[in-house]
């Protein structure tokens, strides 16, 4: 039986594979929630006149945000490129 936590819908090459595949998930999962978030405050401080320049700003946060987040998948699968396979020197065994 292995060790794994019940992953067995992910195919990774070792457990270090996986954890940084779900670290980087989490990080666009923020990501895209804070983005969410500035979105529907922005919205929300729309409806009054004196507040339209606090929900353009967060507009603009948010949108920053949804640029952020394909550079999460880039960084990701280049941090995964970079992980050693299983029997090349240095890889972890077994896991």
């Amino acid at each position: 039986m292995s060790k794994r936590k019940n992953q067995s819908w992910r195919n990774f090459d070792t457990e270090k594979h996986g954890q940084v595949y779900n670290l980087y998930q989490t990080i666009y999962d923020t990501v895209d929630a804070l983005a969410a978030i500035a979105f529907i405050v922005g919205s929300a401080l729309f409806f009054s006149e004196s507040t339209k320049v606090a929900g353009t700003w967060l507009f603009l946060i948010g949108s920053v945000f949804f640029a952020i987040r394909p550079l999460v998948h880039l960084v990701r699968d280049l941090h995964m490129a970079r992980l050693p396979a299983p029997g090349i020197e240095g890889a972890p065994q077994g896991s």
